[in-house]
């Protein structure tokens, strides 16, 4: 009988696989036990359901540095997340500046917006996604209104001096908004003390949750001045029809999703048991290992940065002279390792890396993969390249 093909999962720059252990339990015992809605129903199981909700927001206000876990906000994840800032802020004649490496999540809406009298400038960036603190200054105008910028690039893994950049912002009064996705739950991420006044996260990757929940969390003065997007029910102040302006009922409204927030407070508890540097440091171990197998290989080009400093676990090849596409195909059908090719919703970014319009191939590595799995991807590319 031929034996089953064994499959290598190297795409935790889309979603995490595994999830963190506990993580389907607790989704699917909030289902089957007691899936009661919060801010609506007054029984017992809707305020045990409201504080497993509360607890999962005081774990993320501590992740990630806030003061309050008030300003903890639910959304379904970190796109809607990036359209309430950009949405719900940014009025005609507005000035945005962003890296070189922004993801559809931010470049969409901004194009949207342009019809709406918005502009938009890129920082220098540079080849390997290095991004100058003293540049994002030399770009700034009176019109300026905000920096939006990621923390970590889902293409090439490089990681922005966000605590740099923040401390401009607030020297010059600017709204900071950081996209999390590659880089929550793997590296510290300050939000008071880097002057950040939108921390968008998704769920699902770094944190190793469930898809479909994220959020954002924001400073008391950009509440002050943001408009709320999405507006309706909150279970709160139902004789008004004016939306709530407390926290976080201001930006939730409709019904959340609770089995991801279920989902979410295990995993979160999986990675405080552990040490999130733990976790990150077994992934920048199997990335250094990763690039020193890869740096034997003349004709595959990486992508950003060539070493493991000022990086996360994302790791972009382009195959010179061949189709990309064409090798993720024979990595995932012939030996059963799963990547990602093409632009990954970040063609500005394959712009900047001189990945376009190519694109690449993508691996992302997550604490559950192992070196051996490496070496068998190793040897896949080898035949590969013959």
């Amino acid at each position: 009988m031929e034996s089953k093909r064994r499959n290598i999962y190297f795409d935790n720059g889309s979603t995490s696989y595994p999830k963190a252990p506990g993580v389907a339990d607790a989704v699917a015992h909030l289902l089957t036990h007691g899936a009661f809605n919060i801010n609506r129903g007054n029984y017992e199981g809707a305020y045990e359901v409201a504080e497993m909700v509360l607890e999962t927001r005081e774990k993320l206000a501590a992740l990630f540095g806030a003061s309050d876990s008030r300003q903890v906000v639910f959304t379904p994840g970190i796109t809607f997340s990036l359209n309430y800032f950009i949405k719900g802020l940014l009025k005609p004649g507005d000035h945005v500046l962003i890296s070189g490496l922004e993801h559809n999540g931010v470049m969409r809406p901004l194009h949207q917006m342009e019809k709406c009298g918005i502009t938009w400038e890129i920082v220098p960036t540079d080849m390997d996604g290095t991004v100058l603190p003293e540049n994002v200054e030399s770009c700034i105008r009176k019109e300026t209104k905000a920096v939006i910028m990621l923390h970590a690039s889902n293409v090439c893994g490089t990681i922005l001096p966000i605590g740099e950049i923040g401390e401009i912002c607030h020297r010059y009064g600017l709204y900071f908004a950081v996209d999390t996705a590659q880089s929550a739950g793997s590296i510290p991420v300050k939000m008071q003390e880097w002057h950040i006044d939108f921390l968008a996260f998704t769920g699902h990757k770094g944190l190793l949750g469930p898809q479909g929940i994220g959020g954002f969390l924001l400073s008391d003065r950009l509440n002050e001045v943001l408009v709320p997007v999405i507006t309706g029910g909150t279970g709160s102040q139902s004789d008004s029809y004016d939306v709530p302006d407390t926290l976080p009922d201001k930006f939730e409204s409709g019904t959340m999703n609770l089995p991801g927030i279920a989902g979410l407070h295990a995993a979160l508890s999986y990675i405080e048991k552990v040490g999130m540097d733990k976790i990150h440091g077994k992934k920048m171990e199997l990335t250094e290992y990763f690039l020193e197998q890869i740096g034997q290989f003349s004709d595959i080009r990486v992508v950003g940065k060539q070493g493991i400093h000022d990086r996360v676990a994302v790791v972009s090849l382009d195959f010179q002279g061949r189709d990309n596409a064409v090798v993720a195909f024979e990595l995932e059908q012939n030996y059963g390792i799963m990547t990602r090719v093409g632009l990954h919703c970040a063609p500005l970014a394959h712009e900047t890396l001189h990945s376009y319009p190519q694109g690449t191939v993508r691996f992302a590595f997550s604490a559950s993969n192992t070196k051996e799995e490496i070496d068998v991807c190793i040897h896949a590319i080898r035949e590969i390249d013959i």
